[in-house]
C-alpha cells in the first residue's frame, strides 16, 4: 500500500483527488489538508510515500514545497497552470496533472508512481534523476520550452524533428515549433517505439511514414535523408514491424 497526502487550498479539489484515491486498491488516504507547512511536518516524519500536491497554495507554493522536502516522498503535481511544469519536473516529480483531472489520466500517474516506488525499495542506492532542462516527458504528450512559453505537444501530433545549430523545429500535424534544444536530449525524452533518429538532424515518427525509397523517408510532402551513421538502426526497427 502507498501511504498517500494531498495537499490543496480548495476543498473541491480535495474531495475529487480524496474519491479517485479510494477508487485505487494499492493507494490508502493517510490524510487530507489545506496547509503546506503542515503536510511539510509529516514528510519530515517520513509517515508519507506519496504527496499530491497543488503548486499556487497561499502559504508555501507546491515549488517551494518541493524544494525543503528535498526528495524526501514522491510528488505528483496537481495544478491548473501548466506553465510549472519544467520547475515541476527538475525537482523529479513523478508525474504532472492538470486541472479538471480525469480519473482514467490519475489512475496512470498512480501506476507510475507505484512503479517508481517499488524499484527505489528495490534499489538500496537510489540512481541519479534524468533531468531533461527544455523537453519534458510524460506518457501522451512532452512539453517544451519555447521563447515566450512551455507548450505542450501531443506525441500522436509530432510528424518529424529537425535539428538547427542550437535550436530545434518540431513539425506536427497543424504547426511547426521551435525551441531551444539538441537533437540528443529531444531523442532521449521521446520513447524509442514510437521515433527513430535516421539522420543527425531528424528524427521521424515511425507511424507517420508513408514510404521509403532508398536512403529517403516520405512524410507529407516532405523527403528526410536517412545518414549512413543511423541506417542500420532505422531498417531494424522498419523490419521488426513488417508484415
Amino acid at each position: 500500500m502507498i501511504n498517500c497526502l494531498i495537499v490543496d487550498d480548495e476543498p473541491l479539489a480535495l474531495d475529487i483527488i480524496e474519491d479517485y484515491i479510494s477508487k485505487i486498491p494499492f493507494l490508502k488516504l493517510y490524510k487530507r489538508l489545506q496547509n503546506p507547512i503542515e503536510a511539510l511536518s509529516l514528510v519530515q516524519e517520513q509517515k508519507i510515500d506519496l504527496v499530491f500536491l497543488d503548486v499556487q497554495m497561499p502559504e508555501l507554493t507546491g515549488i517551494q514545497f518541493l524544494k525543503i522536502a528535498n526528495g524526501k516522498c514522491k510528488v505528483i503535481l496537481t495544478t491548473a497552470y501548466p506553465e510549472y511544469a519544467l520547475d515541476g519536473y527538475e525537482h523529479n516529480v513523478v508525474d504532472y496533472l492538470l486541472k479538471p483531472i480525469a480519473f482514467d489520466r490519475f489512475y496512470k500517474a498512480a501506476q507510475k508512481a507505484q512503479d517508481v516506488l517499488c524499484n527505489v525499495a528495490s534499489q538500496p542506492v537510489p540512481a541519479e534523476p534524468v533531468v531533461v532542462p527544455n523537453t519534458i516527458y510524460n506518457p501522451g504528450f512532452i512539453f517544451v520550452k519555447t521563447e515566450y512559453k512551455i507548450q505542450k505537444i501531443y506525441l500522436d501530433d509530432i510528424l518529424f524533428i529537425e535539428g538547427l545549430k542550437d535550436y530545434i523545429s518540431i513539425y506536427t500535424k497543424t504547426e511547426r515549433i521551435i525551441t531551444l534544444q539538441s537533437m540528443k536530449k529531444i531523442d532521449e525524452a521521446l520513447p524509442n517505439h514510437l521515433f527513430v533518429r535516421v539522420h543527425k538532424s531528424y528524427i521521424v515518427a515511425l507511424d507517420k511514414i508513408e514510404s521509403i525509397e532508398r536512403s529517403r523517408i516520405f512524410i507529407g510532402d516532405k523527403i528526410i535523408p536517412i545518414g549512413d551513421t543511423h541506417r542500420d538502426n532505422f531498417f531494424k526497427q522498419i523490419e521488426d514491424k513488417n508484415v
